[in-house]
């Protein structure tokens, strides 16, 4: 009996359609979090690996076979390797909640970071504050310097002052607490759009692609204010706008400015 034939005298039942299902959702989520990422392009370069092994299998070229397959069996730890970044952003994505309000405790502190990027903005000076939410930040402290500061403008605007000690990393914000300073952020993977966006953009795009944190950045070059979060970016906002979305929920299904390729 032929393949075709085995195949007629199928008779998928209710479980095997949901389970097609649910392994395409799976699949198209996964390409979705590899999307603008440097795996992409990696992967590409799988492709042409198993194709040339079809097609070397194929015209029985016995030593392209023999070194493909030692390639293909000593691939899956480089590929866990290789793909880090990926994989921790993929599943620091799976652990997230769909809840998006940010834990700040308060309107005031909202308004006082509000008021921080629009002092910042006017003077030009750049500054990427990160706020907690359901993802904890404790991992970033240790690059900086760890603090117990209520959070003020005032203050605020002191650390990013040029020239001072902890002027040129983020500030990271647990509740109405800054908990660091001077912090260094991962860069993020994704190929922007705009040149224009400097390593504090990029700082604060990685950290929103690895968790759920809201990263307020002021550019130095042009005042403007951007927000960062869900590996998205908000660019040229007001301080009402910004004060908006931190208290806000943010919906994901509001376009921000594209920015990414």
């Amino acid at each position: 009996m032929s393949g075709f034939e085995h195949f007629r005298l199928l008779h998928p039942g209710w479980r095997d359609i949901l389970e097609v299902a649910l392994v395409a959702f799976v699949l198209y989520r996964v390409l979705l979090l590899f999307q603008r990422t440097r795996a992409v392009r990696i992967l590409l370069g799988l492709a042409v690996l198993v194709t040339s092994y079809a097609v070397a299998s194929l015209l029985k070229l016995s030593m392209i076979t023999y070194l493909l397959g030692l390639v293909f069996q000593y691939g899956a730890i480089a590929l866990l390797i290789v793909f880090h970044p990926e994989l921790r952003a993929a599943l620091a994505h799976l652990g997230r909640t769909r809840r998006f309000f940010p834990q700040l405790g308060d309107e005031a502190v909202a308004a006082e970071i509000a008021r921080t990027a629009e002092r910042l903005s006017a003077l030009k000076v750049g500054a990427i504050i990160a706020i907690e939410r359901q993802v904890r930040l404790d991992e970033y402290l240790s690059t900086g310097a760890e603090m117990q500061a209520r959070v003020s403008a005032d203050l605020l605007v002191t650390i990013f002052t040029p020239y001072s000690p902890l002027h040129d990393g983020a500030v990271v914000i647990r509740g109405d607490t800054i908990i660091g300073a001077g912090c260094i952020l991962p860069l993020s993977q994704a190929s922007l759009l705009d040149r224009s966006l400097g390593t504090r953009h990029r700082a604060a795009l990685g950290l929103a692609e690895e968790t759920d944190a809201l990263v307020v950045i002021v550019s130095e070059e042009t005042g403007s204010i951007s927000l960062a979060t869900h590996a998205r970016l908000w660019r040229s906002l007001t301080p009402a706008q910004l004060k908006q979305k931190i208290i806000g929920p943010i919906e994901l299904t509001e376009q921000p400015a594209k920015v990414l390729a």
